[in-house]
Order: structure tokens, then C-alpha cells, then sequence
């Protein structure tokens, strides 16, 4: 009987549209007082050690590295850069908001981040030669879910941290994944561009490209640096959080010279500000899991799934489809704390990768970066153009189709996660 009451009352609170990090909070504050045995101070402790992880640092030290690229200016260096390799294809802006995505996903982590420094820039841009606003916003909120997918990634060093599994063979099971979602989105805004004509650059030359990879050489190395750095054990996941945050300060006032002392207080604002919150609704989720704990969840879970889904395509195909309904009123750094644990078990048995499962499910939750209610870069890019969430919405559809296409072949192909891993460091799976 508990148990309809909570998921009715978090059912009511999203409805009224109570923040999730609250509706999680209040849920599991709500079933903690009424379970025996269990004291309210439970919540607080929970809530407390949740956050009590080296790990966790990861996630405010990239969001920092990627306000300190938007605020150092290299955000917008790189767009140059993306604009001389792709803009000479029609539709040449929105390629090149496609590829600086993939770029910034390789340095930040950080999808909020993506979306809210590249639509500052391209958003704008994009309107005033001759997009229309659908476009110009689909394809800058569409793009930024690439950011948790190519490495480094937030939700996987999360992730690896759940299920003792290994941040720099995640990082590389991400790249082709990653890669083939911005590809595929290029392919799209492709023919729309042949449909709507859209302009196109005239093609960069030699001296002036040579010039601009010279310029943005020292970005462009950063996730080389990162990557290279948690693979071979040179220094962990928030080690390589905190390297980024540093290189980036120290090109950006000393390279680039584009940031001031000055500029460093907002940014630690604005940095605070956006780790806020999902680290709020990950200690909310941490207490919510005692109360999970206590009710045996994980268990009847396992049972009901080693019951009934007995075949790991089955168990893949209701993953998939789980999170994408968790995904539309949930951050993913939550949803993984509340349900892989849940999960894993069930995956282990079947035969599956938790790398496997772990590509998936970020990848699922990528999704919900740009579904309504949650869609936080959707409602970061439709803001930034002015333009309605329904509208905005509607123009990523098709990018979300690219990402179902790639999730789905990712699922049930593995070989495509699994072939740089293997070639790489097959030590690491």
C-alpha cells in the first residue's frame, strides 16, 4: 500500500511541476518516516555520504573546464575551426555546430555546458544567415547529447564508479558511438539543408586552416591529454577533471589571453550554480536507494526480470525503453544511482558487459536531454532562440531517431562499442 502512495506522490509532484531533485527528496523523506525501524536522521546521513566520494569531484571540475572554455573564448575558436573543415558543405554552420560539439564533448563532459556555450554563439549566428529558428535550435540541443557520450563523459565516470568497472574502458567504448551519432546528424541536417536551401561557406584555404589549427592546437589536445592520462593510469577520472580545469585556465589566460582574474568569480558561480543540480538530485537519490534497500527492491527486482525476460535481446529491448521513460523527468546521474544497481545483477547473469550496459544506458538517458518535461538542453537552446518547447521539440525528432538508430545497433551489435577497446587495451574489459 506504501508503495502506491509514494509513486502516486511522485507522480502528483511532477505534475505540478516540482523540481525532481525535490520530488526524489520528498519521496524518500516520506517513505523513510513511514517505514518502522528506520529514523528520519537516515535521509540526512544518506543524502551526506551520497557526496562523500572522491569520484563525484569529477563532476563540478568539468562543468568548470567547460565554463572556462566558454568564458575564455574557446568555445568560439573552436566554431572557427569546425567552420573551415565543414563549411564548405551545404548547411555549413549547423555541420559545424555538429562537429564543435563533438569536439567541446571531448574536453567538458558536460552536455548543460555544450548547449549553453555553443547556442550563445551559433544559435544567433545561425538565424541571421538564413536558418530558421526550429533548425538553428534542434541542431544545437540535438548536438549537445553528444556530450555525454564521446569521452570523457560525466554519467560514465559515474557510472564506472557504481559497478567497479573500468572509467578508461568506458571512455573508449564511447568514441564510435559517439562518432557515428554526430555523423548521422550531419547526414540529416544534410538533405534538410538540400530541402530548405541553406548556405554554405566558401571552402577554407590551405593557409588559413593550417593558421587555425595552430590556434586551437591547444584545445584540441586536451582530450588526447585526458583520455590518453585515465587509460594508462597516469592519473584517475577527477584527477583528469581537475588537469582539464587547470589546462584550460592556463591556456586561456596565458595562450589565448582572453580571461581575467576578474572572470574567474562568475565563473565559479555559474559553475556552482550548475553542479548544483545534479548533485542535489544524486543525495536525494542516495536516501531514496536506503529506502529501496529497505523494502528489498533490488531483489524483487531480479527476481521478477530472471522470471519473465529471460533472453539478454529481450532484457536490452526493456532497458532501452525504461530509460527513455525515466530520461523525460530524470537527470541521468540519479537514474543511474536508483536503478543500476537495480539492473546490473539481472545483466550479469544474461551474459551482458556492464561496459555494454553502461553504453546503453548513457546513451538512453542522452535522450532525455532533449525530451519534455526534464529536456535540459532543450530548454536551454529554445530559451536562447526564443522559440517554444513544443517547437523546438519537434525540431529534434529526427536527431532523436539518429540517436535510437546508433543506440539500438549499439545494443544489439556490440562489436561497435567493443572494437577500440580491444584494439587499444583489451587489458581494460
Amino acid at each position: 500500500m506504501l508503495g502506491f502512495i509514494l509513486v502516486g506522490l511522485f507522480i502528483i509532484l511532477l505534475i505540478i511541476g516540482v523540481p525532481i531533485a525535490f520530488v526524489i527528496g520528498i519521496v524518500a523523506l516520506t517513505g523513510i518516516l513511514s517505514a518502522p525501524y528506520i529514523p528520519a536522521v537516515t535521509v540526512v546521513m544518506k543524502m551526506f555520504n551520497g557526496l562523500n566520494s572522491f569520484v563525484l569531484l569529477a563532476v563540478p571540475l568539468f562543468i568548470l573546464a567547460a565554463n572556462l572554455m566558454n568564458q575564455g573564448k574557446i568555445s568560439k575558436k573552436l566554431i572557427e575551426f569546425s567552420v573551415a573543415i565543414v563549411g564548405h558543405i551545404r548547411g555549413g554552420l549547423a555541420h559545424a555546430n555538429v562537429l564543435v560539439s563533438m569536439i567541446f564533448a571531448g574536453i567538458s563532459g558536460a552536455s548543460q555546458a555544450d548547449t549553453a556555450g555553443v547556442g550563445n554563439v551559433l544559435i544567433p549566428n545561425m538565424i541571421e544567415t538564413g536558418y530558421d529558428k526550429e533548425t538553428a535550435v534542434g541542431v544545437t540541443a540535438a548536438s549537445s547529447t553528444i556530450g555525454v557520450i564521446i569521452p570523457p563523459s560525466i554519467p560514465m565516470i559515474i557510472y564506472a564508479g557504481l559497478t567497479n568497472t573500468s572509467v578508461g574502458s568506458l571512455f573508449l567504448a564511447g568514441i564510435i558511438p559517439g562518432i557515428l551519432t554526430g555523423l548521422g546528424m550531419m547526414l540529416v541536417i544534410y538533405f534538410l539543408s538540400l530541402k530548405k536551401g541553406y548556405p554554405k561557406y566558401k571552402r577554407t584555404s590551405l593557409k588559413k586552416f593550417l593558421k587555425l589549427t595552430r590556434q586551437t592546437l591547444p584545445a584540441l589536445l586536451t582530450p588526447i591529454i585526458i583520455i590518453a592520462g585515465v587509460i594508462t593510469g597516469w592519473y584517475t577520472a577527477t584527477e583528469a577533471a581537475a588537469f582539464a580545469s587547470l589546462y584550460t585556465l592556463f591556456i586561456s589566460m596565458f595562450f589565448y589571453k582572453t580571461l581575467k582574474l576578474k572572470d574567474l568569480p562568475k565563473i565559479l558561480v555559474d559553475t556552482l550554480t550548475l553542479s548544483s543540480l545534479s548533485l542535489f538530485a544524486l543525495a536525494a537519490a542516495s536516501a531514496l536507494g536506503e529506502l529501496f534497500g529497505y523494502y528489498q527492491v533490488q531483489k524483487l527486482a531480479e527476481q521478477f526480470l530472471t522470471t519473465y525476460i529471460t533472453q539478454p535481446w529481450l532484457f536490452m529491448f526493456v532497458i532501452i525503453m525504461f530509460f527513455l521513460f525515466v530520461g523525460t523527468f530524470m537527470d541521468a546521474i540519479p537514474a543511474m544511482i536508483l536503478f543500476i544497481p537495480v539492473i546490473l545483477p539481472t545483466a550479469v547473469k544474461l551474459g551482458i558487459s556492464p561496459i555494454l550496459l553502461g553504453m546503453v544506458t548513457i546513451m538512453t538517458l542522452a535522450i532525455g536531454l532533449v525530451t519534455p518535461p526534464y529536456g535540459l538542453c532543450l530548454l536551454i537552446a529554445s530559451r536562447i532562440g526564443e522559440l517554444s518547447v513544443e517547437k523546438s521539440f519537434n525540431a529534434v525528432i529526427l536527431f532523436i531517431a539518429v540517436v535510437l538508430i546508433v543506440l539500438i545497433s549499439v545494443a544489439f551489435f556490440p562489436d561497435i562499442t567493443f572494437f577500440i577497446p580491444r584494439l587499444i587495451a583489451p587489458d581494460l574489459l
